[in-house]
């Protein structure tokens, strides 16, 4: 009989040590993981803002949805200015403009026309891939645009990108997620990683540049 209370004993035990790691495991490891997926997320998120504004200055509005920014990125030549030289503090001292400078041929300015993908994120980018999430790529970025009216009375075009923190991190503890949720929901934050809005103009930041 007091074997059996013994090995009862020490089975509760362990299972106590057990929880009481747990319980500081567990939040740790989420935390991690959290960090890891929105540096890859975050990334992600800018080049799409680069690519959306670029997009912007061609066409005047922002891309609809991604297969116009990827046809943007994959087919539109845009220009990108070479430079070599720069005047000197003397010849500045002196008046001298860059157009001068130009005509002697004391300084290179070409402009040649560029894929917009090569200029705007590099020849080796993968366009097909821009709007899915990283490290989940069965899941794509949520997309919208919208025109709003500027304080001056300005029409301005606006655009999101985002993900929900259920995407990328629904595969964790749900209690640590439910209260990540709850704490933003709070502070009225967008549940998970966003650039943009289309509910306020706000020059496309990042919703973690805003904090």
């Amino acid at each position: 009989m007091k074997l059996t209370l013994r090995i009862l004993l020490f089975g509760a035990i362990a299972a106590l040590v057990y929880l009481c790691i747990q319980s500081i495991l567990t939040p740790i490891d989420f935390d991690k993981q959290q960090k890891i997926r929105e540096a890859m997320i975050r990334d992600r998120l800018i080049d799409i803002r680069d690519a959306q504004v670029g997009y912007k200055n061609a066409n005047g509005v922002y891309a609809a949805n991604f297969g116009e920014l990827q046809k943007f990125l994959n087919e539109v030549r845009i220009p990108f200015l070479i430079k070599e030289g720069e005047l000197t503090d003397e010849q500045l001292k002196e008046g001298m403009t860059e157009q001068e400078a130009v005509k002697k041929g004391i300084i290179r300015r070409d402009t040649n026309w560029v894929l917009a993908k090569d200029t705007i994120l590099g020849s080796s980018f993968n366009v097909a891939a821009i709007g899915n999430v990283p490290g989940f790529e069965n899941h794509t970025f949520l997309l919208d645009t919208a025109t709003l009216s500027s304080t001056s009375g300005y029409t301005v075009p606006v655009f999101e990108c985002g993900v929900p923190y259920d995407v990328y991190l629904g595969d964790l503890d749900r209690q640590l997620l439910f209260n990540l949720k709850d704490k933003n929901a709070k502070l009225n934050r967008y549940l998970g990683l966003r650039v943009g809005s289309i509910m306020e103009i706000n020059n496309n930041a990042g919703n973690w540049e805003q904090f």
